[in-house]
Order: structure tokens, then sequence, then C-alpha cells
């Protein structure tokens, strides 16, 4: 009995199933099946002779595109804003090359069934020569994976992948060019930060930053490098319910100003200033109008003390290979010579290894921080001459205290080092040793 009530019932589900496919294979479009129609392109234009693009969709203002004299894009319509130009030639590449997947139908006589009429999303593009072409998209397709489409005049049903359409149908946000500030960050000369720590000033001479306020200072080039990059990468924060241009002039207007930074290149300067409100974060720029929300990295970023951009390396030579060392500490001393790869001292080969990590401990003498007083008696004195001996670093060590004290020479900066990077320093000098007889 058993065994017949599931019969009976794999019956009933196989019927219910039958009747669906039924169902659906008559009530979609007539060639929506014919996986094995041709697939033909939509449009075929070459993208450097597209001078305008139009986005249309019903009871929404028509975005406008046009290309100027340069070569550059615009938007012209619904109102002007610059263009971000990787996106919009996105767009314009996507149209120019459009493929369909499909002809769903060679002479559609019903275009409302594909939400053709009226189309749901319009693109119109003009070439050189006021020649335009129209490409409508409809409806989603049954399976969600395709939209249908048209070009205006060809009586044919397209299908077309969803993505595709996606990469043509975006809003005057996606298209506008979000950059608050226009200089490249390879160009920026001079950083000025005002805020709640006061005026920090930043000088850049080929690849070396300078602290120049308040007053002169090494500085950690990498760190002010990554401030240059933050700033001039700051973005406007388009989306979200606090993004609105009224939410953000109402945001810039009520809250505590934070930063003013000003950005200087060749072509001028530029200034951004950072405003907080609860807890959004809001920009207005020299460069572009109105204010706008920011996201919190570039806030973060500019949260900080002149000590935090200051080079707290010893030693300039970083990676660079020194031409001669001289060491001293105490009643000991050092010399060594480097000729090719290998080193010498008193005309005797040293050790690789050894010399390496003396190397390794100069390097890695950095100050925790930096005392204005405290230095006297130094013990230990090092020179080092590099970049073909046109450079020369000359340092003294000084103990304080349970650490020990450096100071750089033509360098009033006084730099606190802990106890053990110096006792380093001195096991490696201690641990020189000339190569192995017969080395080469």
């Amino acid at each position: 009995m058993m065994r017949i009530r599931g019969l009976l019932l794999a019956a009933i589900v196989f019927f219910a199933l039958a009747g669906v496919l039924y169902w659906s294979d008559h009530h979609k479009p007539a060639a929506e099946a014919n996986t094995s129609a041709a697939s033909p392109a939509i449009l075929k234009l070459d993208q450097g002779s597209i001078t305008r693009v139009e986005l249309k969709k019903p009871d929404t203002p028509a975005i406008v595109l046009d290309k100027n004299g340069s070569g550059s894009w615009q938007i012209t319509d619904p109102k002007p804003l610059p263009a971000d130009q990787d996106t919009v030639s996105g767009v314009v590449r996507s149209l120019s090359s459009l493929d369909s997947q499909r002809v769903v139908e060679d002479k559609a006589s019903d275009l409302k069934r594909y939400g053709l009429d009226p189309a749901a999303f319009q693109a119109n593009v003009t070439e050189k020569g006021n020649k335009s072409q129209q490409v409508l998209f409809g409806d989603t397709t049954p399976t969600g994976n395709s939209v249908y489409a048209q070009l205006a005049g060809d009586p044919r049903v397209f299908t077309v992948a969803t993505y595709v359409k996606g990469e043509i149908d975006k809003g005057v946000d996606d298209l506008r060019d979000k950059q608050l500030v226009t200089i490249s960050p390879d160009k920026v000369s001079q950083i000025e930060l005002t805020g709640k720590n006061g005026t920090i000033e930043f000088g850049r001479s080929k690849d070396e930053w300078q602290i120049l306020k308040p007053k002169p200072m090494r500085a950690d080039s990498t760190e002010v490098g990554e401030l240059a990059r933050q700033l001039t990468e700051a973005r406007m924060n388009l989306t979200g319910p606090d993004a609105s241009e009224k939410a953000a002039d109402s945001g810039f207007a009520h809250g505590t100003p934070l930063v003013t930074a000003k950005i200087t290149a060749d072509s001028g300067t530029q200034e951004l200033q950072i405003h907080k409100d609860k807890d959004n974060y809001y920009a207005k720029s020299s460069v572009v109008p109105g204010a706008y929300q920011i996201n919190s990295d570039l806030p973060k970023a500019l949260d900080k003390k002149v000590d935090d951009f200051r080079n707290k390396k010893v030693f300039d030579f970083g990676y660079n290979q020194p031409n001669k060392i001289e060491l001293h500490d105490g009643s000991k001393a050092y010399y060594l010579v480097r000729s090719g790869d290998d080193w010498w001292q008193n005309g005797k080969k040293m050790d690789p290894a050894s010399t390496d990590q003396l190397l390794g401990s100069l390097r890695d003498l950095s100050a925790d921080k930096f005392p204005d007083s405290g230095f006297a008696n130094p013990q230990i004195q090092a020179t080092v001459t590099w970049d073909d001996s046109k450079r020369v670093d000359k340092v003294e060590i000084a103990k304080s205290g349970d650490g020990y004290i450096a100071k750089r020479e033509n360098d009033p900066t006084l730099y606190h080092l802990d106890a053990s990077p110096v006792d380093e320093l001195q096991k490696a000098a201690d641990g020189l040793k000339q190569a192995p007889a017969g080395t080469k």
C-alpha cells in the first residue's frame, strides 16, 4: 500500500512539473528558447568618432555627455559638471562595440511585451558629422541574466547581457568627476596643514621632503609622500542619506573645523577644508563648488602631529651601499673602505657577514622620541660616506639614563635611542672579522 501511494505521489509531481514547463514554453517570447539563433552586433562604431552620448529614462532629465575640443568628456546636462574620464570612456566603449546574445524576434510587431514601447532606458550616440544612433533597452528576461534591446530603425529584438547594460546605464553621480583636488601626487611641491596641532608645512626637493614649519626638520619622505597621495586622491562620497547636496552643505556649515590643507604644485595652490559633524566628515575644495561628504580615511591621515612626519632614522644612507665607514667607540676604532662588493680594513679583506651586520646595525638606529636636552659627553662617533662619496652622515651618540641620545652634524635635533639597538651596534663592531684565507 505504501509503495502505491509513493508511485501516485511521484506521478502527481511529474504531471505538475510538465504543466509548468508547458506553460513557461508557451508564455515567453517566441524565439526565447531558440538558443541557436544568431548573435549579431547591435552597434559597431569607431569609438574615437563618438562626440556625444545621451542617456535617457522616462520622467527623468536626460544626461548628456559631450566631448570637448581637447578630447575630454564633460557632463553638459542636466547641469554642467566635470566628468570622470575613465567611467565615461567605459560607457562609450561599451556602446561602440555593443554585441547581442541572440536575436529574439526578426520582425517584432509588439514591442510592449519586451518593455521597449516605451523603452525603460535609451542611449543615443552621436558621431562626427551628427550621425546618430539610438539603442533601446527594455525588460529583464525571465532568466534574469539578460535584457531585451533594439536598435532604433531595426525591426529585430535582441537580448543583451545584464552586465553590459549596467556598463552603459549610469547616473550623474556615477559619471561625474569626484576629485576634490586635481593635482597629481608626483607634482606636489609643498603641503601646508593647519588645525588643532598648529601649522605644519612641508617642502619637496626632487624626491626628498623636508619639514619647513614649525621649524626646519628632517622629514620622513615616505610618510609625507603618503600624505600627498591621500590628499590628491580625496574623493566625494556621493552615496548614503547624509551624502546629498543639502545634507553635505548643512553638515559642513554646522560641523567642527578639523583641518585646512593647502596643496601646491607648479600649476598653483588648491585648498581643502575638512569639518566633522557628528560621525560624518565633510569637505570643501577650492576647485569644486559646494560641500561634500568624504570617507574617514583622509581626516584620520591628517590628524597627526609634526613628530609623526619626522625622520626618525639617525643615518640617511638607508639601503644605499656606503663607500666608507669610520666608527669610534671609546678607545676602539674601526675603518672600513668598500671596493666593488668587498669591504677592507687596514689592507685586509673583511668577512661579508660581519660587515653586513655592522651596516644593518647602523641602519637600525631610529629615534623613539625627540628630547630637547640631555646630550653630553658622546661615547660613540660614526661617519658614513655614501652616494659615491658625495654625501656624509656624521653622528655622535651619548649615554642618557637607560638609553642614548644621538646628534647628527649640523642638525639641532636630538634623537633618543633605546639601549638595545646601540648595544647591537657595539656588538656588531666587536664582531668584525677578516675573510677566511683564500676567499676571493
